[in-house]
């Protein structure tokens, strides 16, 4: 009988022990590879849901590898790097770095010259420290690259990347220019990001940055509510790839203002978000997923001026379109004495 029950006591161990080592080897490997929360997306996602309250966005990563896999496939690779952009001739007691991100095309060395020579000038003014860098990918044509890179060696202004330019890979220079921010430039208060062919009031820019509140907060610039979607022409996007009939809230690319606060939210939203083929609209969807606010204001005309006279650009923060000669004097037309100095470094 003592035998039997020193048996029966042994399996019973014996089945216990089996069962913590199976728990044991459950609760390790669950906590070593957690399964990824659908309130937090990952790489591992292949749908992502976002809502802005009204409407409910799905966005399956297939279909955006199937339609553009080179926006998706893309690694930022730097041809021309300006890595101390934002650390060089600033004392840390003088005023905060307004950046100046500027879209650029290779061949567009015209335009950047009466852009340097205008409102894209470094220096210090209205309380803000400004520094400038064009962005800009390659072109087919080696001619106009080659120009675009000695260009960068005797000024310095230029970050590039060894991505072609395209309309849809705009969007691009969006996801590299903030992986570049998050690495690079964590000293700019603000950052200022539009086009080429932009005219730009400074002395209004930094007016509006220090007069309106809680300006750390907000994405600043002529928001787009509702916009809807087109389905032809060079803007198209099809139903097929995008179904719905409007797209997120966006701040237009003519021109629009980011605080320091927003890059590492868009930047950490730009590691596991499908690449869009529009640029503007991939920063509002970028944007919906940090969580992100607008402040929209009708001094950015982004669709050009209502009428082409100095008291209309003196009134804007920026206005869209318009040509470098017309640039070049209207900033002449509307500096004040004491703007007119020297460049910077």
């Amino acid at each position: 009988m003592l035998t039997m029950r020193k048996s029966h006591r042994f399996w019973v161990l014996t089945v216990v022990l089996i069962c913590v080592i199976i728990y044991a080897s459950f609760v390790t490997r669950n906590h070593l590879e957690p399964p990824p929360s659908p309130h937090q997306p990952g790489r591992r996602d292949k749908v992502i849901i976002l809502n802005n309250g009204s409407t409910t966005i799905r966005l399956d990563s297939s279909i955006y590898e199937d339609f553009f896999p080179q926006l998706q496939r893309y690694q930022c690779r730097e041809l021309v790097s300006q890595e101390d952009l934002c650390q060089q001739d600033l004392s840390p007691k003088g005023p905060p770095l307004l950046l100046l991100a500027i879209k650029s095309h290779p061949a567009s060395h015209s335009r950047r010259a009466v852009l340097r020579r205008t409102w894209a000038r470094p220096r210090e003014t209205g309380g803000f420290q400004l520094r400038h860098v064009f962005l800009m990918a390659t072109d087919p044509h080696v001619k106009h690259s080659n120009l675009a890179w000695q260009e960068s060696k005797a000024i310095g202004d230029i970050l590039m990347w060894d991505f072609v330019e395209s309309h849809h890979n705009l969007s691009l220079k969006e996801r590299c220019f903030l992986q570049w921010m998050q690495r690079n430039c964590q000293q700019a208060a603000f950052i200022f990001k539009g086009d080429d062919d932009l005219f730009v009031n400074i002395e209004a820019l930094t007016e509006y940055l220090h007069q309106t509140p809680n300006v750390s907060e907000f994405i600043h610039g002529n928001i787009q509510y509702r916009s809807a979607v087109v389905r032809k022409g060079k803007y198209a996007v099809s139903s097929a790839f995008y179904p719905l009939w409007v797209y997120p809230n966006f701040a237009s690319g003519g021109g629009f203002i980011m605080p320091q606060s927003t890059i590492p939210e868009l930047y950490n939203a730009s590691l596991w978000m499908p690449v869009f083929p529009l640029d503007d609209v991939y920063l509002g969807l970028l944007a919906l997923a940090a969580g992100l606010q607008y402040h929209h204001d009708g001094h950015f005309r982004v669709w050009g001026p209502p009428k082409d006279e100095l008291e209309v650009y003196r009134d804007s923060v920026v206005v869209h379109g318009i040509s470098m000669e017309r640039i070049e004097q209207v900033w002449n037309g509307i500096q004040k004495p004491d703007q007119t100095g020297s460049p910077g470094h």
